[in-house]
């Protein structure tokens, strides 16, 4: 079983600039895992959080082309914050910031709050488009649109938060290790080796995918997982001398809640090697850009007993990932 991790108040209302979603975490916790954070999160703020919950959100989060936060918004919002703006903020000309600081002050007249989307690895010409593109819906139209742009930053950020602390815990964990090797077990002052080996309880690669687009998890998008076994060390950039080299391991399709099923037999421990997973996106948006996706990555011999999750962020014509814990 995952041990749970707490966390304070301060933490959920970095994620989400609701004081009563804040609370309501705060009380709803501690959480196992991440999907159970995120679950939970749903929950609260689409079904007990209210307007003026949803305004203090949108309030919290610096205007788009800026990446300075409020004044009152906490450390790692902030930076939190700069890093989702990351992309638009280095892609933009002087020309574009002062567009999208023009359209930003015309949304705000109309609708009452600043213009809020997802703007994780997207450019700055991306979002002025979609910020026209959005500033001719009604009000009631748009309200919704942003309550569900918040949810989609506010998953990205859980997920942070989760493998912030998990990274922290294994640090702990790998001290208490060290530390026991200096202290004498029962087995070995009786002279008995131990049995006990440890296991896996979840599978070593696992994925799950999220429809930007529609704001909504990605079900039914089939992933594939290979590792390289070619005549090279290694697969060579643009493939070539590759035909052969990559052997199946595992695939399955993402259910209701975008996450993928088991793609590799639960093991003590993954063959270090390069693994490529593969999303077939054409299938899923036979109208978007991409038709399919592959990423590809090594798990060195000091990682092998260690989670890879790879997040996929799709919308018809961009997609980013991101390494989980």
């Amino acid at each position: 079983m995952e041990a749970t991790l707490n966390f304070e108040e301060k933490d959920w209302l970095a994620c989400c600039g609701s004081t009563k979603f804040a609370k309501e975490m705060a009380s709803a916790s501690p959480f196992s895992s991440l999907d159970q954070a995120v679950s939970a999160a749903r929950d609260i703020w689409f079904n007990k959080v209210d307007v003026n919950g949803w305004l203090e959100a949108f309030a919290a989060h610096p205007q788009i082309g800026q990446s300075s936060a409020p004044a009152a918004a906490s450390h790692a919002a902030s930076e939190w914050s700069k890093g989702e703006q990351s992309t638009a903020i280095s892609t933009a000309s002087t020309s574009i910031l002062q567009e999208l600081a023009d359209w930003n002050a015309r949304y705000r007249q109309k609708f009452g709050f600043i213009f809020l989307i997802f703007a994780s690895g997207r450019s700055s010409g991306e979002i002025l488009v979609e910020l026209k593109k959005r500033y001719e819906n009604r009000p009631i139209v748009e309200f919704e649109i942003a309550a569900q742009e918040q949810m989609k930053v506010t998953e990205l950020r859980l997920a942070k938060l989760f493998a912030t602390a998990t990274r922290s815990a294994a640090t702990e964990d790998r001290v208490s290790i060290i530390g026991g090797h200096f202290t004498p077990t029962p087995e070995a002052s009786s002279g008995k080796p131990s049995q006990e080996v440890p296991t896996r309880t979840r599978p070593p690669i696992t994925t799950h995918i999220l429809d930007v687009s529609r704001g909504s998890p990605a079900a039914g998008v089939e992933v594939l997982l290979e590792m390289w076994h070619g005549a090279q060390p290694r697969p060579s950039f643009g493939g070539r001398g590759d035909v052969g080299g990559w052997v199946y391991q595992g695939s399955s399709k993402t259910n209701t809640d975008g996450r993928s099923g088991q793609l590799t037999s639960i093991v003590d421990a993954v063959k270090p090697g390069i693994y490529r997973i593969s999303f077939n996106t054409g299938e899923y948006n036979p109208s978007g850009f991409f038709p399919y996706v592959s990423i590809v990555f090594e798990i060195r011999e000091s990682q092998k007993l260690e989670h890879f999750h790879v997040p996929l962020l799709v919308s018809p014509f961009s997609f980013s990932t991101y390494r989980g814990s």
